[in-house]
């Protein structure tokens, strides 16, 4: 992976040279020290470029006169949210370990003092769905000059157009947008990965996919159809309590992403198409077709085209010249079924 500073600022995008895998811890280190850096070094180990976690306090977050069925498993949203807050403490650790690792450290802040702090140690930023209308939260966001990632479910077009508005404000362009189905988990029909397409055409930025849904294959779905970025939640074991462990994949399974992920990428080629690659020199010697003898010829016999056939191999001359051959005398005998070569012709 391509190292990079925060120096690199405008530049961080055009530098990644491969789909970015975003391994997102979010809350699922259930408020354990240990457990997060667990989880960056299973993700470091996966192959993983980020780790990615979320920064969000309940007071600022939603009013304390939520409706309690917003609660996970009926509980009360407010105290669900205290339950699975990143402490703020953790945070230069967390982005030093990941360094350590030869990650990338970054997470989605939540209020105006998350923007603050996570200015000091984190390499870009993210806009989570939901935030996508807090254009405050955004401006703050882009006046940090830092890359920025920009989910968009639920959003419409307009929307989206606001939230680049807000940060080209700032002055900051360096943005890259993410399709996203904001369910949990997302059913597949709901993905509508074409959008991805439709945003980098629309705004000639960088697309990629914030991928809720169960398993992996969407996500392979989606660097196959162009996603510069891939986004997928994980934790240590889906039986874990707690909002996000039930959709995240598995250790096993981010390994199986990033192998599958970077096996597409080899895949895609250039879109060149120039012939055999050295790989296939092979089968283009034996099964090609050629022009061959389809009985003895004596030397000196003028060829017709009843006496030649198109068979493999394709060591001889190609079929595409059977007009060329036709009319020419042999220069020596030929045998049945050899193929014929410019030698063989007078």
């Amino acid at each position: 992976m391509k190292k990079h500073s925060r120096s690199d600022g405008i530049r961080f995008w055009n530098t990644i040279d491969h789909t970015f895998i975003i391994a997102e811890i979010g809350s699922n280190h259930n408020r354990s020290l240990p457990l997060a850096k667990e989880m960056i070094d299973v993700a470091a180990e996966a192959g993983a470029d980020a780790a990615k976690f979320q920064i969000y306090s309940a007071p600022s977050l939603y009013s304390a006169r939520d409706d309690e069925r917003l609660g996970y498993d009926g509980g009360n949203v407010s105290k669900l949210i205290e339950s699975v807050e990143t402490p703020r403490e953790w945070l230069p650790e967390l982005a030093d370990y990941c360094r350590e690792k030869g990650m990338i450290f970054f997470a989605a802040p939540f209020d105006m003092a998350a923007v603050d702090e996570l200015d000091a140690v984190s390499e870009l930023f993210k806009v989570a769905s939901f935030e996508i209308v807090d254009l405050s939260l955004i401006r703050g966001v882009a006046s940090k000059g830092k890359p920025i990632i920009i989910a968009t479910g639920l959003a419409d077009m307009g929307e989206i157009e606001d939230a680049l508005a807000a940060c080209r404000e700032l002055g900051n362009e360096n943005i890259a947008l993410l399709q996203c189905a904001s369910c949990y988990p997302s059913p597949a029909s709901i993905m509508n990965l074409r959008s991805m397409e439709t945003m980098r055409r629309a705004f000639g930025l960088p697309v990629g996919l914030s991928d809720h849904t169960l398993g992996i294959h969407i996500s392979v779905a989606a660097v196959a159809m162009g996603a510069s970025i891939i986004e997928k939640h994980f934790t240590m074991d889906r039986k874990m309590k707690g909002p996000d462990h039930s959709f995240a994949i598995e250790p096993q399974e981010l390994r199986e992403l990033v192998r599958q992920i970077r096996e597409v990428e080899s895949a895609l080629g250039d879109g060149m198409k120039k012939g055999p690659s050295p790989e296939e020199l092979g089968a283009y010697g034996y099964a090609r077709r050629s022009l061959h003898a389809l009985r003895d010829i004596k030397e000196g016999t003028v060829i017709t085209e009843d006496m030649l056939i198109s068979k493999r191999p394709g060591h001889g001359i190609r079929p595409k010249f059977l007009n060329w051959v036709v009319g020419r005398r042999a220069a020596r005998d030929i045998a049945a079924d050899s193929w014929l070569t410019m030698d063989m012709l007078a």
